[in-house]
C-alpha cells in the first residue's frame, strides 16, 4: 500500500508549538554540546570531546564551572585527577552523576580557591584532591588536618632560604657565575626544607636576593 495513502487513517496535524515544546525537552545531544563547549568555554576540541563522552560527565564538569568559574582549569582537573582517580578506583564515568560524584562540583570549586588564594601549591593541591576523592573530606578539613597551608609568610621563610644557601655554598657560588640551573637545585632544597609546603614564587625571589647579598 505504498503507492496510495491510507484511506483509513485521517490526517494528523502536529502543532507546532506543541512540537517545539517537546523539543525543549529534549537533552542536549553530545555533538553539539562539544561544540558549544569549544565556543562557550574556549576548550580545545580533545578536552571538549573528552568530558562529552557521557552526559553525567559533562554535567558535572558544567556544575564545576558554575561553582568555581575557570573553565579551563576546571576541565584540566577533570580530565587529569578526576578520571584519573575514576579509573584507579574502578568508577564508570558513564555511571557518573552530579549526585553521586566522590567530589561534588561546590567543593572542587573550593579546593580552585584555596589554591587561587595561595594557600596551597598546586602539587599540595592534588594531594589533597587525592584524599577528598577517596574520603570525601571537605579540601579545608583535608588542609586542617594534615597541616598542608602553603608558607607564604616571608619572615617565615627567610631563614629556610638562608639556611639552604648556606647548606649548598657550591651550587650558591655557582648560581653567581651565571649557571642558571642551580637555581633550580636550591629551589628543590627549598621546596624539600619545607615539605613542598614553600610559595614557588616568593621562594624564589627570595632566594635571588639572598643569593646577590
Amino acid at each position: 500500500y505504498r503507492y496510495f495513502p491510507e484511506p483509513d487513517l485521517v490526517p494528523l496535524v502536529l502543532d507546532r508549538a506543541w512540537v517545539e515544546e517537546l523539543r525543549a525537552r529534549l537533552p542536549e545531544l553530545p555533538l553539539p554540546r562539544r561544540q558549544r563547549f569549544v565556543q562557550q568555554y574556549g576548550l580545545s576540541p580533545a578536552d571538549a570531546r573528552v568530558l562529552t563522552a557521557s552526559r553525567g560527565l559533562a554535567d558535572f564538569y558544567e556544575a564545576c564551572v558554575e561553582a568555581a568559574g575557570q573553565p579551563r582549569t576546571v576541565a584540566n582537573w577533570v580530565t587529569g585527577e578526576f578520571l584519573r582517580l575514576m579509573k584507579e578506583t574502578g568508577r564508570d564515568p558513564e555511571d557518573l552523576t552530579v549526585e553521586n560524584s566522590p567530589v561534588p562540583p561546590a567543593r572542587l570549586a573550593a579546593l580552585l580557591r584555596l589554591v587561587d588564594a595561595g594557600t596551597l601549591s598546586l602539587n599540595l593541591a592534588k594531594q589533597v584532591f587525592e584524599e577528598m576523592f577517596r574520603t570525601g573530606k571537605a579540601p579545608e578539613a583535608v588542609v586542617r588536618e594534615r597541616g598542608l597551608e602553603q608558607i607564604a609568610d616571608r619572615d617565615a621563610l627567610v631563614p629556610v632560604v638562608e639556611q639552604v644557601v648556606r647548606e649548598h655554598r657550591d651550587a650558591a657560588d655557582a648560581f653567581r657565575q651565571g649557571q642558571e640551573k642551580a637555581l633550580t637545585f636550591l629551589m628543590g632544597q627549598v621546596m624539600r626544607a619545607t615539605r613542598g609546603k614553600a610559595n614557588p614564587q616568593l621562594a624564589r625571589q627570595l632566594l635571588q636576593e639572598v643569593l646577590q647579598r
